[in-house]
This record gives structure tokens, C-alpha cells and sequence, in this order.
């Protein structure tokens, strides 16, 4: 399963031509695609009108919607930290760890604009297109 990330999805709804949008477009309607439930929020958190936050969601909803934190996922998040961390790796925003170690943990692909991925893919083996 692909997961796409709010740093795609962000770009998609604002009409930015990146690779990763370009590929979410080809994506759409062809193969079964998800999202977390931070993901979720993020989204829908940073929309302004009411109509679009209502239209939005309602498209973002006809999607798989992961429950990705929970008490094991945590520890598991916070040794993934650490270890970057002791390699002199900072990851900056703690909800890139969850749902990078969601993935990972799940073995769902993770489709991503954020270089704060990176290190996921290059250190703990997550799949990304």
C-alpha cells in the first residue's frame, strides 16, 4: 500500500508541479492509496475556508485511513530517534517519525516530499517510490 505524505498532498492541492505530485496524479484512481491519521490532520488543519476544509476532507476520507500511533509504536519511534540522533541526525518535527516508523513497521511505501524522511529510507529500510 502507498501512503502519501502531507508534504505531497499539500503541493497537490495548491496545483505545485513537483515529481512527487506528478506521481500522487498518476496514482489517483489506479492503485489503492492511503493516509494516516496525522496526515489527516495536517491537511485539514491548515485549510482556511470552510467549503474547502468541508470538500477536502470529504475526498480525503474516500481514502485507507491509518491509526498510526499507539503505546509499542511510540517506543519503536523514539529508538528510531535516538539512533539517528546518535549518527548526528536531527529529525524536526516528531510526526515525521511516526509516520515514517508506521510505514516502515507496516511495510507501506511512502510517498514524500520532506527531506526529513530521508534518513528513514537510508538507515531503517523504508520504501519509498
Amino acid at each position: 500500500m502507498i501512503v502519501v505524505d502531507t508534504s505531497v498532498w499539500i503541493d497537490y492541492l495548491n496545483s505545485v508541479s513537483t515529481p512527487q505530485t506528478e506521481t500522487l496524479d498518476l496514482l489517483l484512481g489506479r492503485d489503492v492509496l492511503a493516509i494516516g491519521d496525522l496526515i489527516l490532520t495536517e491537511i485539514l488543519q491548515g485549510l482556511r475556508p470552510d467549503a474547502q476544509f468541508s470538500r477536502v476532507k470529504q475526498v480525503l476520507l474516500s481514502f485507507v485511513v491509518f491509526e498510526m500511533f499507539g503505546v509499542l509504536r511510540a517506543i519503536r519511534c523514539a529508538d528510531r530517534y535516538r539512533t539517528l540522533r546518535k549518527k548526528g541526525i536531527t529529525i524536526r518535527r516528531t510526526v515525521d517519525v511516526i509516520i515514517a516508523s508506521y510505514c516502515i513497521d507496516e511495510g507501506h511505501t511512502l510517498l514524500f516530499s520532506d527531506k526529513d524522511f530521508i534518513p528513514f529510507v537510508e538507515h531503517f529500510g523504508l520504501k519509498t517510490i
